[in-house]
């Protein structure tokens, strides 16, 4: 049975790779991909990998969702790799497996059928890998599909991989020992202690791992799969150059479950994917306080376009770790569906706070399609501190710099207030450009402006609008 599928499969990947030129050495070809956006968006390229294929079953995989298969899928990526580089097959059935490793020039491919399923042991995740949590590096349990330093890495096909939650679903809770870690993290990074001394991976920390990062990659390509379940974060780029994401199908409604996270990331595209999330659909960032400033590198160039979203807290958001700064995101054509038992509060919301300094600047958002949202179509406030404000004292104030906010051709049947923006005093949020924005129902005011220094109107029109007692978070 096995040979059609390889025949078959041969094929299909041989015929994409030959649309494509630019040659590449060690068996890898690069797609160079322009992508139009209102500022200057260099090409972003991407692996078009050869017809070589490693089939997990040749290294010893056990089909059937019972029999761990991360030893066979290890074998796989390095004789992939060593080979120069091609596809690491998952076929049609069910695999239960740990952490997965990825190399240079492999692409983890899941042929549709194929359910990849990742155990809910913490141990499967160990030893500890360089990572991150919530914006400061450290060693963390291991994302459970990982790549560190690569060039031209993928994860594609029609196949579904899905997380267990069993014992993840018990760390979402914060019990002081978490709280406790999340301080001395916050007071190791404070000091300048060097990353590998920040061993989180162990007693009751419980520091959830991401679902897939891409860290410090390059060429990185994420296309066609399921994803289903998170113990944290779903997909997070961090400190990467050069990556797509399209036609991903995200359902993870647990806490902290962002869709995809670009942080300190540059020259990305998502397009074509579709969110149910428990947290932000897309969410850019850029490292925490001390860390930020140290790794200096902004998230810039990001394309987002023809998104579906059905569940989340926001379609985009900014921040709030953001002190390496954000510029150059562009959101288009895309659309929010949400249930009206179960609202998302903002459509784009830009939050920082007196101690992260960094910048926000040149963000697009332009024709969206929405049913309703809890608080507003454009929300800016500078000082969200979530758990951190109450655990650790503001080390450091360094104010934010917010400017050139670009929200055009937005519909939306129900909001709060459709514009909230709540600056600081000392560093008013500048030039904030509103157009063509037509809201069915406002449950309170047009504006709520605080420390808000120009801001351009033109198009912008309330249907009905409610009395401002009644509007949330007023």
């Amino acid at each position: 049975m096995r040979t059609p599928i390889r025949f078959l499969l041969a094929i299909s990947l041989s015929l994409i790779a030959s649309v494509y030129s630019r040659a590449q050495t060690c068996g890898v070809r690069q797609q160079e991909i322009h992508v139009e956006a209102p500022f200057k968006m260099p090409a972003i390229y991407i692996p078009v990998f050869s017809d070589k294929m490693f089939f997990i079953t040749d290294f010893g995989a056990v089909e059937g969702g019972k029999v761990m298969v991360t030893e066979a899928i290890r074998k796989a990526i390095l004789a992939c790799h060593d080979a120069g580089g091609g596809n690491v097959v998952i076929p049609k059935g069910q695999w239960l497996t740990g952490a997965i490793h990825l190399l240079s020039n492999v692409n983890l491919h899941l042929v549709e059928g194929a359910e990849l399923t990742f155990s809910e042991r913490p141990e499967d995740y160990l030893p500890p890998v360089q990572s991150s949590w919530e914006g400061l590096e450290c060693f963390n349990y291991s994302p459970l599909i990982y790549s560190f330093d690569c060039t031209n890495v993928a994860l594609t096909g029609n196949g579904t991989i899905t997380a267990r939650l069993d014992i993840w679903k018990e760390w979402f809770n914060r019990p002081p020992a978490h709280l406790e870690a999340l301080k001395r993290l916050y007071t190791m990074a404070l000091k300048g202690e060097p990353v590998k001394d920040r061993q989180m991976a162990d007693g009751e920390n419980h520091l959830r791992p991401q679902f897939i990062q891409f860290n410090r990659c390059r060429n990185v390509l994420i296309e066609d799969v399921k994803i289903r379940n998170s113990p944290f974060w779903t997909i997070h780029l961090l400190l990467c150059d050069g990556v797509v994401i399209r036609r991903v199908d995200i359902k993870a409604n647990g806490h902290n479950n962002d869709g995809v996270d670009p942080e300190m990331t540059r020259n990305v595209l998502i397009e074509d994917c579709r969110f149910d999330q428990g947290d932000d659909a897309i969410s850019t960032k850029s490292g925490r306080d001390q860390d930020g400033w140290r790794l200096n590198t902004p998230t810039e160039n990001i394309v987002i376009r023809r998104c579906e979203v059905l569940r989340g807290h926001e379609l985009l958001a900014i921040g709030s770790e953001l002190s390496g700064g954000i510029r150059n995101v562009y959101a288009h054509d895309c659309m929010l569906r949400s249930d009206e038992n179960d609202k998302p509060m903002n459509l784009l919301f830009i939050k920082t706070n007196r101690g992260r300094g960094g910048f926000v600047e040149d963000i697009y958002f332009d024709d969206v399609t929405a049913n309703c949202v809890s608080r507003s179509v454009l929300g800016i406030e500078t000082d969200v501190g979530y758990q951190w404000s109450k655990l650790v004292p503001l080390a450091e104030e360094r104010l934010t710099t917010i400017r050139r906010i670009f929200v055009k051709n937005i519909r939306i049947q129900e909001t709060g207030i459709p514009i909230r923006i709540i600056g600081d005093a000392r560093k008013p949020v500048q030039d904030i450009f509103l157009e063509n924005i037509t809201v069915n129902r406002a449950l309170g005011p047009l504006r709520k402006y605080e420390n808000v220094d120009k801001v351009h109107e033109v198009g912008i029109k309330v249907i009905k609008e409610v009395p401002a007692a009644a509007t949330p978070g007023a």
